[in-house]
């Protein structure tokens, strides 16, 4: 009896890790579709033409689902309705204004339903160890959660695979080098402008892993002042 094709959904925003992880399920997984979601933040006009780069280079569908009602409704920086994106090191407690209330979660949901319309096996999303700090829906205790309820929640049991829940950003940077990810072609910034501002806590947190990792940083910054030192705990 011959053995079922491993195969699955991605989220793919466009930025470092989701585009690495893409890379590394593509060691061993047909990936079926690359799903990215429109919900009103202040980057996902800047994100989302590298999410379609790099699926339409490896011949992968590309989707972008709408999901207006987050940025019309929800209260948080990170979206274009919401006021200033905070600058700093990207554990620092002003950091929570960018997050926004359980977007992972209705992500998931939205991503479980398509992949079983799919026939895939799995759904993988990038969280990892630096979204821990501020983002409590990037920890593995929801995570693992949220893995329980969209496997029992599918006829299909689909799979919740997260690839790097226990690596650093440096780690990731680390990875995707290896698999020859070019990380020009991704976008971090949270205030969405033409370039990398340098100073917000994701463009902080992408500086200091490319640095961490000792790998070329590519990409152009319209700021690089010293980087903040992590917050004391």
């Amino acid at each position: 009896m011959s053995k079922r094709k491993d195969t699955a959904v991605i989220l793919l925003s466009g930025g470092m890790d989701s585009v690495a992880a893409l890379y590394e399920t593509l060691q061993t997984t047909e990936v079926v579709a690359a799903l990215s979601f429109h919900y009103g933040s202040k980057h996902n006009d800047r994100e989302i033409p590298f999410a379609a780069f790099h699926a339409a280079k490896h011949g992968i569908p590309h989707l972008v689902i709408p999901l207006t009602f987050i940025g019309e409704h929800f209260a948080s920086d990170l979206l274009a309705s919401g006021g200033d994106i905070p600058k700093g090191h990207y554990e620092e407690k002003s950091m929570k204004k960018t997050v926004v209330p359980f977007r992972n979660g209705i992500m998931l949901s939205v991503a479980a339903g398509f992949a079983e319309s799919r026939a895939a096996r799995g759904l993988v999303i990038a969280a990892h160890a630096g979204d821990h700090a501020i983002y409590p829906d990037c920890r593995e205790e929801f995570m693992s959660s949220m893995a329980v309820a969209i496997q029992l929640g599918t006829y299909a049991n689909v799979e919740l695979r997260r690839p790097f829940i226990d690596l650093t950003k440096a780690q990731i940077a680390a990875r995707g080098a290896e698999l020859g990810v070019d990380f020009a072609q991704t976008w971090s910034c949270y205030e969405g402008r033409e370039i990398h501002c340098g100073e917000c806590g994701t463009c902080v947190e992408r500086r200091e892993a490319f640095l961490l990792a000792n790998i070329p940083d590519p990409t152009v910054y319209a700021r690089t002042s010293p980087l903040p030192p992590r917050p004391k705990r």
